[in-house]
């Protein structure tokens, strides 16, 4: 059955697998480095399987911040159906040839099956103003839990040290953290409000690791259930694979050195 559904090898493995998987639906947080092609492809073949078994999860997005929820969902709700792009319009206020703050082209698709899916779209990003009221003033200030274990500040602290540089120091580091804590707990939370329907999750490799960012947030009950995958680049060998519960690995995506743009600034 599920061989007519397969369009690619890679889709026909991923829907042998989702179709082994457990009866609860499924809680995927699926990573990506943000502009990596083949990552986006293998992912969006890996949610069509999914879909091809019946289930019919929520679609959390990074992409869009929280406050944009009410706009996504006037969106949704709108006869006749609307397209991919009046969606991105809503939730994030750029027509999808805006490619500035993110590459629509790569997350249009998932948006199109959701749509035609009738999935729940559902903005799992903390702005960037709430973002700032929690490193000025902390995680408790903006509604967040603050008790973190300090080995998650460490880790988090030094992840955002080395990714700006050597242009951030330790102690603002360590405030900067706590933005990224705020939006773990965020998207913690948003899963288990649509756990019942089961959850597929679109943000950044830190984010889904199982051992600082979303699922130390979760209860076990839910992490049981959630699979936690890391898109890697070939060459990434300082990363911990061990933080994932599954890890995907393409090509290197050809790229600028990120360094260099903080050098010309200097």
């Amino acid at each position: 059955m599920l061989k007519s559904v397969c369009v690619a090898a890679v889709m026909c493995a991923a829907a042998s697998a989702w179709a082994q998987a457990a009866p609860a639906p499924a809680i995927v947080l699926f990573g990506e480095v943000h502009d990596n092609a083949a990552q986006h492809a293998l992912r969006l073949a890996e949610f069509k399987a999914l879909l091809a078994t019946g289930a019919r999860p929520a679609l959390l997005m990074e992409q869009f911040d929280r406050e944009r929820q009410p706009e996504i969902d006037r969106v949704r709700a709108a006869s006749p159906r609307p397209d991919a792009d009046a969606v991105i319009l809503a939730g994030s206020g750029a027509l999808a040839s805006d490619t500035r703050a993110w590459n629509w082209a790569f997350y249009k698709p998932l948006i199109e099956l959701a749509l035609a899916n009738q999935l729940p779209i559902v903005a799992a990003n903390v702005s960037r103003a709430d973002t700032r009221r929690v490193v000025g003033e902390g995680l408790a200030a903006a509604g967040f839990d603050a008790d973190v274990p300090p080995a998650i500040v460490r880790a988090q602290a030094d992840i955002i040290e080395r990714s700006h540089c050597g242009q951030v120091d330790a102690a603002l580091a360590t405030r900067m953290a706590s933005a990224q804590i705020a939006r773990d707990q965020f998207m913690a939370r948003l899963i288990a409000a649509n756990a019942a329907r089961g959850v597929w999750l679109l943000a950044g490799n830190g984010h889904v690791r199982s051992d600082i960012g979303v699922p130390h947030w979760l209860p076990a009950a839910l992490r049981e259930r959630t699979q936690a995958i890391g898109s890697l680049e070939e060459g990434d060998d300082g990363v911990d694979r061990a933080a994932y519960d599954r890890v995907v690995v393409t090509p290197a995506q050809t790229r600028e050195d990120p360094c260099a743009a903080f050098s010309k600034k200097n």
